[in-house]
């Protein structure tokens, strides 16, 4: 059972604490009716119990058990952070993020459900942080509980997870080795999977940076700072570069590219919990090695 404890620093019911916390309203009902506790100074409290300053602030989460809806699949993944409270993974091309209508048991939340269950650990519900589109490799985010999925939620809204990748194209954006794709995106009216630039679109912004050039293609860095769905592809298409190997916006295809060429490369956070920086960073898959001029 997760523990978690503050010192109070105002005077206030317990309930309004907690909330400063980030402990939800349904959070604190499963508290109150799946076995877990609220104590202050080590005894049992209600959350209209009022609070002086230095008490001592308890909260035991019960444990969330499974998710029957997904299908433990025994596949290797590569952990490339893991603590009580986040696990990131580095996603393989070829695999979604969550399991769909079309593709049930083929996605990273099946892995991770397997791992979870070997791991034995009391909490197996999948919380997704951060998503991937299924031919995009790389650093993707999950939360080990619904409080700390929550608390990164927060952080994801508010644009305080940086996510950058690789993107690799035939075609230079412009002449400019660094600037901003500031065109708003919305559903193309062809097609429920595609997406486009459109003037009634959602705001979207990507930052990239020119890191090197080869005979036949341009290696970018790319930062996110809206999270809209095929952002990169759906910019740099805009941009006249589409992606090499993304047939979706009229990319170029090679022989031995069978997705687009984007890699999430790192993504970084202030842990909620902890309070520190955590960066991670995933290597660049084998496919997308012939086009690396990063020494």
């Amino acid at each position: 059972m997760l523990k978690f404890e503050w010192r109070v620093e105002k005077e206030q019911r317990l309930k309004k604490f907690l909330q400063q916390q980030g402990i939800s309203r349904r959070l604190l009902a499963r508290i109150k009716f799946h076995g877990g506790h609220l104590l202050v100074n080590h005894e049992p409290a209600t959350v209209k119990t009022p609070l002086k300053i230095d008490d001592l602030v308890t909260v035991y989460l019960p444990p969330e058990g499974t998710q029957d809806i997904i299908t433990p699949i025994d596949k290797e993944i590569d952990i490339l952070f893991e603590d009580d409270h986040y696990i990131a993974i580095n996603k393989p091309a070829g695999f979604t993020s969550i399991p769909s209508q079309y593709n049930p048991q083929g996605s990273l939340a099946n892995m991770l459900k397997a791992y979870y269950q070997k791991q034995q650990y009391e909490n197996q519900v999948i919380h997704v942080v951060t998503r991937l589109d299924r031919d995009t490799s790389g650093v993707m985010l999950f939360a080990k509980h619904a409080y700390a999925h929550g608390l990164i939620d927060r952080e994801l809204q508010s644009q305080c997870i940086v996510k950058q990748y690789w993107a690799f194209t035939e075609q230079p954006i412009n002449q400019d080795k660094h600037g901003y794709i500031d065109e708003p995106i919305g559903r193309s009216p062809h097609s429920i999977i595609e997406r486009q630039v459109t003037s009634d679109g959602k705001p979207a912004l990507t930052e990239y940076w020119l890191k090197g050039q080869l005979q036949d293609s341009y290696q970018y860095q790319v930062q996110l700072h809206t999270g809209r769905t095929h952002q990169i592809r759906v910019h740099f298409a805009y941009e006249g570069a589409p992606l090499i190997g993304d047939d979706l916006y009229g990319g170029p295809l090679r022989p031995t590219m069978h997705r687009q060429a984007l890699h999430c490369k790192s993504l970084s956070f202030n842990h909620p919990i902890t309070k520190e920086t955590i960066y991670i960073t995933a290597p660049l898959p084998e496919d997308l090695l012939p086009f690396n001029t990063i020494n």
